[in-house]
């Protein structure tokens, strides 16, 4: 295992738990936090004891609230291609990851952190969770996939409407729109953080009783699919619904499937 120091990665029961560390700074992305973020998917994406990631921030206030402004604003033309780059290829490999990733929303989600959330598949958020993408108050645009994944998560209209009034919405706001996968509501007792990251864990739970091939393959094809043509996509689907039929997993699910009982899925 890597040693971190602005992100921190634990395992538990088939689960990654990547935590954003910077509590100080309300866990902004600075260069050394997204080179960590992305070796960290690296590792997780070798470890066969992950099937599954939860991406969220440390501490109740913010998951992650943007990128580091003091870092930005030393920036030339050519330092801001290379910073947008970092970020793209990070949040790609995330997107790409054939292990689902559930980014578990606390606090605030600005500017690059809306974005890494964006990369993630799934989102589900706090009560007191917010969003936006305000990088045109500081004369910049969002520039680690934002002006991408937002209008096809959301439609174009809502997804600039947000880029361009620089506002922020609250977690309802973000779930009426399809922002977000679900809304956890405060508890009457305990922290918020710890009800949010119980029904991530529990969520991820459902996804990983499912054959692990089968989920790689269906992220695969959904986010590929998306970038394609119609007729591409299909052939797409095609072709790796064809794959499937030749794995141990899918003679597994449906043998258990006759026969009544809890799949024992091997991803080979």
């Amino acid at each position: 295992m890597a040693d971190y120091q602005n992100v921190q990665l634990e395992v538990q029961d088939r689960i990654a738990t990547l935590s954003v560390n910077r509590p100080d700074k309300l866990n902004a992305l600075n260069e050394q936090t997204i080179r960590e973020l992305g070796q960290a998917m690296e590792e997780i994406a070798g470890r066969d004891d992950v099937g599954g990631v939860i991406l969220t921030g440390v501490g109740e206030k913010g998951f992650v609230a943007g990128a580091d402004i003091a870092e930005l604003a030393k920036m030339g033309p050519v330092d801001g291609i290379e910073v947008s780059r970092l970020g793209q290829r990070v949040f790609r490999q995330i997107e790409l990851s054939r292990k689902p990733v559930l980014a578990a929303v606390n606090g605030f989600a600005l500017g690059g952190g809306c974005e890494l959330a964006l990369a993630c598949h799934l989102r589900i958020a706090s009560e007191n969770a917010q969003f936006g993408l305000p990088e045109v108050k500081l004369g910049i645009i969002p520039g680690y996939g934002g002006t991408l994944r937002l209008p096809r998560i959301v439609g174009k209209g809502r997804a600039l409407e947000l880029m361009l009034t620089a506002q922020f919405i609250k977690a309802d706001e973000a779930y009426r729109i399809g922002l977000v996968n679900r809304v956890v509501r405060k508890p009457e007792e305990g922290s918020q953080k710890d009800a949010l990251m119980q029904e991530a864990r529990a969520m991820m739970g459902v996804i990983l009783a499912n054959g692990p091939i089968a989920l790689g393959l269906a992220i695969e094809c959904t986010t590929r699919g998306m970038e394609m043509s119609v007729d591409d996509g299909l052939a797409l689907e095609s072709n790796l619904f064809g794959l499937l039929a030749a794995t141990s997993d899918m003679r597994e699910g449906m043998t258990a499937f006759l026969e009544k009982r809890t799949a024992a899925f091997t991803g080979r």
